[in-house]
């Protein structure tokens, strides 16, 4: 007998920049050719109902910066911490609700800047035996470069090394960039690759191992 869908819910807005819209439509074309159902909201509403966030597998925020208000950041959270996976990715996930504690805390990052904006450099696998990265070599991009404050408790997968013309003392600094952790009894994926929908398609290691972590997110 198959096994039921994966129940999967995108919540997309925020600023423009990091092109919501696109990205969420992407995910869900690529989701659901793995097997999920996917939802795409494009508000907070849908964070007043605790009893739809519970019944979810997965959870993807692409919400850059915005404002959370404290019952839906609890309803999310606590949605979480009895099992819902949470995943996602750039400033979707980690430069979102700067004012939200717990919603961070949970996430396992929080974006500080990206030195020198848009540049080239390498994403480097630390953890080769791990589902989510197995058989993927380390690659290049061209994006943000991601300086995040991130929680020691990450299961760390992927690093990326700064070299900055604007921030020199950040130089030689290794910073986490791909993760997953457990919060409560949901499982948490984040890749700081993701800067616009088309990185997906010109990196396709980037786009495999964000599915990947999503898939190994979901409940």
């Amino acid at each position: 007998m198959s096994s039921s869908p994966k129940k999967s819910l995108i919540m997309q807005g925020g600023w423009n920049g990091h092109q919501p819209v696109e990205c969420a439509t992407l995910m869900a074309e690529k989701l659901s050719a793995r097997g999920f159902t996917v939802e795409i909201v494009d508000d907070h509403a849908v964070l007043d109902d605790a009893a739809r966030l519970q019944s979810l597998d997965l959870f993807i925020p692409l919400w850059t910066c915005g404002t959370l208000e404290p019952a839906r950041e609890k309803n999310l959270v606590d949605a979480v911490i009895s099992g819902v996976g949470i995943a996602g990715f750039h400033g979707g996930m980690c430069d979102a609700f700067r004012g939200s504690i717990n919603y961070q805390w949970m996430t396992g990052g929080q974006f500080l800047a990206h030195p020198d904006n848009i540049k080239e450099y390498q994403i480097r696998i630390v953890n080769h035996d791990d589902p989510i990265t197995k058989g993927i070599p380390d690659f290049k991009v061209r994006s943000e470069q991601y300086y995040m404050l991130v929680d020691p408790r990450n299961e760390v997968l992927a690093v990326t090394t700064h070299q900055s013309e604007s921030a020199v003392w950040t130089n030689g600094v290794e910073m986490p960039f791909i993760w997953k952790k457990v919060h409560g009894a949901g499982r948490v994926f984040y890749s700081a690759c993701g800067h616009q929908a088309s990185e997906f398609t010109d990196f396709p290691e980037q786009l495999e191992i964000t599915l990947r972590g999503m898939s190994w997110a979901a409940r």
